[in-house]
């Protein structure tokens, strides 16, 4: 067999697309899909966290059936697989955080560190880390176990700064980009492309929730009011105009793939210095914003609207006064009763923005109450918004709010 061709059929067992622009491209737009469609589903379609899960969870089994038969990258079943591993890897830190209770903190530190176990044991077994080597199965399964961390890690990430630090996405989307500049500009003068590579790859997660938030989220909130259903749809869309470029003309096909080309020295002591300088600056910013957070001088809940003079004294959860909330909810039940659901719907989306809005102190105050009370909006949201939505449900999860807010 000649030279160019053994280079040629190694090629063919390659497994993954070649790192370009395309690459990333398509990349954000599954992480902003992720964001979206697990919203839709559960919101939108009233499928619930629980639902969602299965139905996403089964579908990714069957396309990641079809991708570990694949003998060689095929865009369509590689890009169906990242989308869907998006979706779930949401859903993963989404179930522990508002089914479980676990607090972002500790999904955080749970996926940072069982990521890096599945790197370790990747290297350990494999003595690479580099997706050009993606040729056998079992380094393809250590691959996909390592994207689906990535995602709920950088899902609990993403969510731990812009809702218990109360940065919102704009802001942490704002800090992502610039981490992500960093570490590209990093790449290009020396850091180990393999780090680079998978530094980048988790803070893309997070970069995506971002646009996906700015798009579907109401303009009063700094958003395009899209909604997750249109949001999902066009950014769907333009993941299957982008996989169907690649599938004709194969320009992200790795014409000679291998570990040629990578530098097998200085990603230890790299690496271990990214995790130093991320642990130390990381661990130093969230205690300085929980405790800015935690200072009792500033209270927005109570600045949101001030007792009449005269008016009956409030009553007060182990979260302050809930009065705003408690009269959001009464208004939208009072709009419901009157038979103009269109107008209850817009209405419970006040109740929405001033919810997150606050929830970075009210988490911060008692986070157990706020997670109770967290969990009935919810159910509040996803009935208003259903898509056909039933009168005596949405009565039932808004007196069941109303008894929550005291």
């Amino acid at each position: 067999m000649t030279h160019h061709a053994a280079a040629r059929t190694r090629s063919l067992l390659i497994k993954v697309p070649q790192v370009t622009v395309w690459f990333w491209l398509i990349k954000v737009l599954c992480t902003t899909v992720g964001e979206t469609a697990a919203d839709f589903l559960n919101v939108n379609l009233n499928f619930g966290l629980t639902g969602t899960s299965v139905v996403t969870g089964l579908l990714l089994v069957i396309v990641l059936a079809l991708q570990f038969r694949a003998d060689r990258y095929r865009p369509v079943r590689y890009w169906s697989a990242v989308t869907l591993v998006s979706v779930f890897g949401t859903l993963v830190t989404d179930n522990l955080t508002e089914a479980l209770g676990v607090p972002l903190e500790v999904s955080t530190v749970v996926f940072a560190v069982a990521l890096a176990a599945a790197f370790l044991a990747w290297y350990r077994a494999e003595g690479t880390l580099s997706i050009h080597s993606i040729r056998t199965p079992r380094r393809e399964a250590f691959y996909w176990a390592a994207i689906l961390l990535t995602f709920a890690l950088g899902t609990a990430t993403g969510d731990l700064m812009a809702e218990v630090l109360g940065l919102g996405y704009a802001v942490a989307g704002g800090i992502v980009v610039g981490l992500i500049v960093i570490i590209a500009v990093g790449w290009r003068v020396g850091l180990h492309p393999v780090l680079a590579f998978w530094a980048i790859y988790v803070l893309t997660r997070p970069l995506g929730a971002s646009i996906g938030d700015y798009l579907s989220q109401p303009t009063a909130e700094g958003g395009l009011d899209l909604g997750a259903t249109v949001t999902s749809a066009v950014f769907l869309a333009a993941i299957v105009a982008t996989v169907a470029y690649l599938a004709v003309t194969g320009a992200d096909v790795l014409p000679d793939a291998g570990d040629d080309g990578e530098p097998t020295r200085g990603g230890r002591w790299q690496t271990a210095v990214v995790i130093g300088l991320v642990v130390v600056l990381g661990g130093a910013g969230y205690a300085l914003r929980k405790a800015d957070l935690q200072d009792p001088g500033a209270d927005p809940v109570a600045s949101a609207a001030p007792a009449a003079a005269g008016a009956a004294p409030r009553p007060v959860s182990p979260l302050g006064d809930l009065t705003p909330f408690r009269a959001i909810t009464q208004d939208t039940l009072a709009t419901l009763r009157s038979g103009n659901q269109a107008a209850a719907t817009d209405r419970v989306r006040d109740l929405e923005s001033a919810w997150d809005d606050a929830q970075a102190r009210l988490q911060a105050r008692n986070p157990a109450a706020w997670t109770a009370i967290d969990t009935k909006i919810d159910k509040v949201l996803r009935e208003m918004r259903a898509t056909s939505p039933d009168v005596s449900r949405e009565t039932q999860a808004l007196d069941a709010l109303l008894a929550a807010l005291g």
